[in-house]
């Protein structure tokens, strides 16, 4: 029987990480479906109209070498917001979390909007400063010359964006068990995320 665990929250919050070690946790596939929305950033970003970008879209596109760059998250957080792109993008996300063998997909819409009878719904998220300092600290590493204020002020730009637009804003599904990373180490996380997909499991 398929099981699928819904990871969703804001960026920077830590749900990729809890995800990926969740999925490896119970041996279930996992689909980071940020990526997609990035891939389709990336191709708008090479002049590829959005819409079209969403609906060509091919495995392929989500091994492109730069898809975790600044600009592409900035251009995927954007392409999100159209209703025809998410539209594209929502059977590939549901063919992927019924398959057998379990499966976790992280995102922003997956407890509300892609799998509303997911078995287990998660929303991980952290506050805005912790998140823009985590963001910071990779940005840095990667040679960028942003100021903390500035990261910042994105993170809660792309929160707004996220979070408001008309077709699938980002928030906590209803049934969503919620975890919050600032203060937490990423072991923590992982642990507090498999104790709430264990509940309930155990539940049936």
């Amino acid at each position: 029987m398929p099981f699928t665990i819904a990871i969703d929250g804001p960026a920077a919050a830590g749900k990729g990480t809890i995800s990926k070690a969740v999925a490896a946790h119970y041996g279930f596939a996992h689909l980071d479906t940020g990526l997609l929305y990035r891939a389709v950033g990336a191709r708008m970003l090479d002049g590829v109209e959005p819409i079209e970008a969403a609906q060509t879209l091919t495995s392929k596109d989500l091994e492109a070498p730069d898809l975790r760059s600044h600009e592409v998250a900035q251009a995927a957080s954007k392409v999100a917001a159209i209703p025809e792109v998410r539209e594209a993008l929502v059977d590939f996300q549901r063919a992927f979390a019924q398959r057998q063998g379990g499966a976790v997909l992280d995102g922003r819409d997956i407890g509300t909007v892609i799998c509303p009878e997911a078995e287990a719904k998660l929303y991980v998220t952290a506050s805005a400063e912790v998140r823009a300092g985590r963001r910071y600290k990779e940005l840095q590493g990667k040679g960028s010359e942003l100021s903390f204020d500035a990261v910042l002020a994105e993170v809660k730009e792309r929160d707004a964006r996220d979070s408001e637009r008309a077709s699938a804003p980002m928030k906590p599904a209803a049934d969503a068990v919620l975890i919050d990373t600032s203060e937490l180490s990423i072991e923590d996380a992982v642990a507090a995320a498999i104790h709430a997909v264990d509940a309930k499991r155990a539940a049936g």
